[in-house]
């Protein structure tokens, strides 16, 4: 007898129906998949085997073929454990099949009958909202799944619920979108900025950093407070908006990230990538392309301590993602894009011994070594950063200040009032913040006065700056001018952010 349970599969972040196929036919007791099945599948046959016994259903002994259709799609994971054993239990006709054509299956089995949780149910649960398609997927992955409106979702424990749920003898209740999780403010941050002492300027740097989404790299002597700054930059930043919330959870969802029982991710991302990571395990791939760091931050923050010591083949893969906003992996049977809109937080010393620009220690690298552990970092890289920063050793006066700094709640309400300005401009755009304008909108958003282009003249024809850094300037200009609220750019807004295009350059040079 042939049955066809309805599932699906992961390819990248987005989801593809998949059949399984299941024929019992007379013959000597065997389980053939086909269908381009990997280990973790072929494996399944013992699970699932163990699972119909052990739930108290009888196994079939004659030959079992069982097929993923389409046959042309790799499939990897055990999440197909579920509809194969339904679909097993159908063709012997245990279950009727009647019961199943509205369902999709989901879920990993126990040796015991127990279903485990799987990966990517977020990606599956919205590839069905117009499918009319009803979901059963494993009780820690409900949640998750739930969020999306217009999909029926049934958490289940184990196959014996299953079946008795298909068969009418247990009810179980689809699980409504819990819309309190999607309105709630989660602000819960441990490092504040009030820690810092002194560094006012990089303060500034890392507010309109914040405000714009803008990258930003410091350059100081060890113990000059540049991690510390980056790790208070998440407190800073407003919560993601639903449709950003969306986006970070679903890529986390591939990867098996959610917590369980878990929903939706509400804080930004922050990712700190050890400075020994590959290229794959930054930007993304594997021979069954996976996302990378840089998706992992997606609408989030990407911060790499120790810049140069990162191989240059790992720092070179960032530029693609940098600017266009996403990662294209290629395979021979697939081409897979991931997204990647972060903002990368760079943090390195000026030398290898880190004391080139310090005032008080003398630096004791010869000008070739300096020079080859600054060429790590290529200038195409440099000049995909908006905001480049000098930060300098704290002296004793500001750290013996007894008195608290600014709080990081007080400098996230001036943020979030400039973060609501860019929302309400990009509205009809399909971007969040300064930093994704491109060329049409920096021109249509960012009018600049006599003064203004004046400046920017200098800057490109005494300073050397590029076209690009040309359009990074404006940008910046633009959140500053959001800062302070105000509706056009002036000529201290563009003063300010070719300030922090020019505070490296007698390390550049």
């Amino acid at each position: 007898m042939l049955s066809k349970i309805l599932s699906a599969a992961t390819i990248g972040i987005e989801a593809r129906p998949i059949e399984v196929e299941v024929y019992i036919t007379r013959g000597l007791p065997n389980v053939v998949i086909v269908g381009l099945p990997d280990a973790a599948i072929r494996e399944s046959r013992d699970r699932v085997k163990a699972a119909i016994k052990n739930s108290q259903f009888e196994y079939p002994s004659e030959k079992i073929t069982i097929n993923l259709a389409p046959c042309d799609i790799k499939k990897e994971g055990p999440s197909f454990d579920l509809p194969i054993a339904i679909g097993i239990l159908a063709a012997s006709g245990q279950i009727n099949l009647n019961n199943l054509k509205d369902y999709v299956f989901l879920g990993e089995l126990a040796l015991n009958g127990e279903i485990r949780p799987i990966k990517g149910a977020l990606p599956i649960a919205m590839s069905l909202k117009n499918s009319n398609k009803k979901l059963i997927l494993p009780e820690e992955n409900a949640c998750e799944a739930s969020i999306v409106e217009g999909v029926e979702t049934y958490p289940i424990s184990t196959l014996g619920n299953v079946s008795g749920f298909l068969k009418g003898i247990n009810i179980i209740a689809p699980l409504s979108p819990d819309k309190e999780i999607l309105l709630e403010k989660i602000q819960n941050y441990e490092l504040d900025f009030s820690d810092m002492k002194g560094q006012f300027l990089a303060k500034r740097a890392m507010e309109i950093a914040g405000a714009g989404n803008h990258n930003i790299i410091m350059i100081g002597p060890p113990g000059s407070g540049k991690t510390m700054l980056a790790k208070r930059l998440p407190g800073i930043i407003p919560e993601m908006t639903i449709e950003e919330s969306l986006e970070t959870t679903k890529i986390h969802s591939v990867l098996g990230l959610i917590p369980s029982r878990g929903s939706i991710i509400r804080t930004r991302p922050f990712r700190t990538p050890h400075h020994t990571a590959s290229d794959i395990s930054l930007v993304g791939g594997g021979t069954i392309p996976k996302p990378g760091e840089v998706s992992l931050a997606h609408n989030g923050i990407l911060f790499m301590d120790e810049l140069p010591e990162f191989h240059r083949n790992v720092l070179e893969g960032l530029r693609q993602p940098l600017e266009d906003g996403y990662v294209t992996v290629s395979r021979i049977n697939s081409i897979v894009k991931f997204p990647s809109k972060f903002m990368l937080v760079c943090a390195m010393n000026p030398c290898p011994c880190g004391y080139l620009t310090d005032a008080k220690k003398a630096c004791h690298c010869t000008p070739n070594q300096v020079q080859k552990y600054l060429s790590k970092v290529s200038g195409p890289l440099l000049d995909r950063i908006d905001i480049h920063i000098e930060v300098p050793s704290v002296k004793y006066k500001d750290l013996s200040d007894e008195s608290a700094g600014e709080k990081s709640e007080i400098i996230r309400e001036r943020i979030k009032i400039a973060r609501d300005i860019q929302l309400k401009r990009f509205k009809e755009e399909g971007i969040f913040s300064n930093s994704q304008m491109s060329y049409r909108m920096v021109r249509k958003y960012c009018k600049l006065d006599d003064q203004g282009r004046e400046l920017l003249k200098i800057a490109i024809t005494e300073l050397g700056f590029s076209a690009r850094c040309y359009d990074k300037i404006i940008r910046v200009s633009r959140t500053i001018a959001d800062l302070e609220e105000k509706e056009n750019i002036s000529s201290d807004h563009i003063s300010e952010a070719i300030q922090y295009r020019s505070l490296d350059r007698s390390i550049w040079l």
